[in-house]
């Protein structure tokens, strides 16, 4: 069914055409008869042997959705019916922002991938709060992450206070946290990867986790642009600073060996879908081969078949997510995948 239909969404504008979908998913599943059955009876994931416990959280099984596709919080149900193991949601910021213009997100058909720069653009952490408090309330099995940032218009300098304001408020409503400083789309975020910035910003939030009675996991979510010495360093944060983990990885800014027309291929924004798969596997395998397995690893990049999948577990991950090849390969990828793995 995918298949007949991709042709008609790819003719339209990739945001637009991506609210539109994630709006009727939405619609189905709250409102029409026994909609939630018909979408868990065709996606869901009912197969033994791949439920993981994961930095202390148990999953159902090892396949979630990436951050970006649901910044706001408002289709987690309906995503989760189609069978991810976990979601992620954001990337949240303290205060609501627009983003940058559009058009912002482009399709490079061609090379199986996506280029955006959407800049944060979401509702803000409070709007994101409320909407994970309500939907905990009706039901606590789902699985979420928390993927935070900071306000474009907030200085380096000041940028810890807005990953703390958003870590506070979403601590009661969120399974675990993702830091975001490797997004290409904020001005100077990157810079926020370098050893300095990096060890002040997740000593401060996992000593802020700490005093809780319950922690929640941190993981940190890393670029694929990084040498192996910038490698080395993450690693040697991830094991100073106690945090559970590492997701690897953000899009990249390299765009060479592209297919795509050059009027796409151009554009400014962060590259993900099929070029990225060898790179972020290869980032993967280098960290857990370095940290010697310390830590977790989520494994992200690139993934448009079981065998992507398979891949990224073999270099050592423990769980991936998908976005990309969750576009260009519809809403059965997942239980593909999970019929592999078993």
């Amino acid at each position: 069914m995918y298949r007949l239909i991709k042709p008609l969404f790819f003719q339209f504008e990739p945001e637009k055409v991506h609210h539109f979908v994630v709006k009727q998913l939405k619609w189905f599943n709250d409102h029409f008869p026994m909609g939630k059955t018909i979408l868990r009876s065709s996606f869901d994931v009912n197969i033994k042997g791949l439920e993981r416990e994961v930095f202390g959280i148990k999953f159902r099984n090892p396949v979630g959705l990436a951050a970006g596709f649901d910044k706001n919080g408002e289709y987690v149900e309906a995503l989760s019916n189609l069978g991810f193991g976990f979601i992620e949601v954001g990337t949240v910021t303290p205060l609501p922002q627009p983003g940058n213009e559009e058009p912002r997100m482009f399709r490079l058909q061609e090379d199986s991938a996506i280029i955006n720069r959407m800049g944060f653009n979401n509702k803000g952490v409070d709007t994101l709060a409320e909407r994970l408090r309500l939907l905990k309330a009706k039901d606590k099995s789902i699985v979420i992450g928390g993927n935070i940032g900071k306000n474009k218009n907030t200085p380096n300098e000041d940028a810890v206070s807005d990953y703390i304001k958003c870590f506070d408020r979403l601590f009661d409503v969120v399974d675990y946290f993702v830091v975001n400083v490797s997004s290409p789309n904020t001005p100077g975020l990157r810079e926020l990867q370098e050893k300095a910035p990096l060890m002040n910003l997740l000593n401060t939030l996992q000593q802020r986790n700490l005093t809780h009675q319950v922690s929640r996991p941190i993981l940190l979510k890393i670029a694929p642009d990084l040498t192996n010495e910038q490698l080395d360093d993450i690693v040697e944060i991830v094991l100073e600073t106690g945090i559970a983990g590492v997701i690897a990885t953000n899009t990249t800014i390299d765009k060479s060996g592209l297919n795509s027309p050059a009027t796409l291929t151009g554009e400014a924004g962060g590259l993900s879908g099929k070029p990225l798969t060898t790179r972020s596997t290869e980032v993967i395998r280098y960290i857990s081969t370095k940290s010697n397995k310390a830590f977790p690893i989520i494994g992200v990049g690139g993934i448009h078949s079981p065998q992507d999948a398979k891949d990224k577990l073999a270099a050592g991950a423990s769980l991936v997510q998908l976005y990309t090849g969750f576009i260009y390969e519809g809403p059965g990828i997942v239980k593909r995948i999970c019929k592999e793995l078993v």
